[in-house]
């Protein structure tokens, strides 16, 4: 709003003297009148510059998709004039009786006045606010492509970790072991670790997917890794349908609880209990804290690859809570943007 108004203080001051210099051969004006006509022109710059912005919205990229490029620009041009002629109405020959009684306004003076305020509106809507609305659309797109790239990133670290010859060879011991201690085990560790790539792939490359899609992920991995680690890893989620359709980054969780058995040792006496709720708009990630004995370096890649991405959807942050006893995580759930 600032911008507007100083921005319509310098158009109109400078298109008055302009006006002044043609017309009379100096930029000095004494009549008290005219300084009146320079503050109807300042409210009638104001009232266009306020205007633009919702004209230039409803002509959108998003909107009136139907019409041809060439009809659209023509209507929008035209909605910006006949706004203009309106305002000229409202703005000048309405107040001229009122403001400035003693002017003697000529018709012609009239028509070139008219035609001035719709060249001045056409040409600040076309090179301020269509500019300024370029510079937020290239923002935007920007925006866009840098959160795919935080999206591919998360996938592909993702994937990296699951296929990390370490992970691989730690799953296909446990796959061998099971299989002489108990085939049906095996079976179902087998078809677990092939639903964890399969949910992984599926994730596809969309920057937001539904909660209850991510939590297809989530408990795959849970069950691969409940598997692996058995009574010394316990998962638990409680997510209310309520929150089922709210909209998380994908992976995001996944990454969460990989972070947390990466870094944190279990037994069967002292197991990792890693516990995933939905409330109050937020997904909270927690886990009792058991360092390992042999500590895994953190590079905190995960967690700033999550912080990333929620910083291009939204500006509400990742609260990141460590404690003494526990690894606290809340992601804020997010919303589908209105059409």
């Amino acid at each position: 709003m600032i911008r507007k108004i100083a921005l319509a203080v310098l158009a109109a001051t400078a298109v008055f003297h302009m006006a002044v210099f043609i017309q009379y051969g100096t930029m000095w004006v004494g009549a008290q009148a005219s300084y009146r006509q320079l503050l109807l022109l300042f409210v009638f710059l104001l009232a266009t510059f306020l205007i633009h912005a919702p004209i230039a919205r409803l002509f959108g990229p998003a909107r009136l998709t139907r019409l041809p490029a060439s009809a659209k620009a023509l209507v929008e041009g035209q909605c910006v004039v006949l706004v203009s002629v309106a305002f000229w109405l409202l703005f000048f020959t309405w107040p001229q009786h009122y403001l400035v009684p003693t002017a003697d306004v000529s018709p012609k003076v009239l028509r070139l006045s008219l035609a001035v305020s719709a060249v001045l509106s056409l040409f600040f809507y076309y090179f301020v606010e269509r500019e300024h609305v370029r510079k937020n659309l290239e923002q935007e797109l920007y925006r866009g492509a840098q959160l795919q790239k935080e999206t591919f990133q998360a996938q592909l670290e993702a994937l990296k970790n699951q296929v990390d010859p370490h992970f691989l060879f730690n799953s296909l011991n446990v796959l061998g072991s099971l299989i002489h201690i108990d085939a049906d085990r095996a079976v179902q560790f087998l078809g677990q670790l092939s639903d964890v790539y399969r949910a992984l792939l599926d994730a596809g490359a969309q920057p937001l997917v539904p909660l209850h899609r991510e939590m297809v992920l989530v408990r795959a991995y849970a069950q691969l890794m409940e598997t692996r680690f058995g009574a010394a890893l316990r998962v638990e989620w409680d997510i209310p349908s309520a929150w089922e359709q709210a909209l998380v980054p994908p992976t995001a969780v996944q990454m969460l609880l990989e972070n947390a058995i990466k870094h944190n040792g279990s037994t069967i006496r002292k197991p990792l209990c890693i516990r995933v709720t939905a409330a109050d708009g937020l997904l909270v990630v927690e886990n009792n804290r058991q360092p390992r004995t042999d500590a895994v370096a953190s590079t905190r890649l995960g967690l700033q690859n999550i912080q990333r991405r929620y910083q291009h959807l939204t500006d509400r942050p990742v609260e990141i809570v460590p404690t003494p006893a526990a690894f606290i995580v809340r992601l804020p759930l997010l919303t589908a943007p209105a059409a």
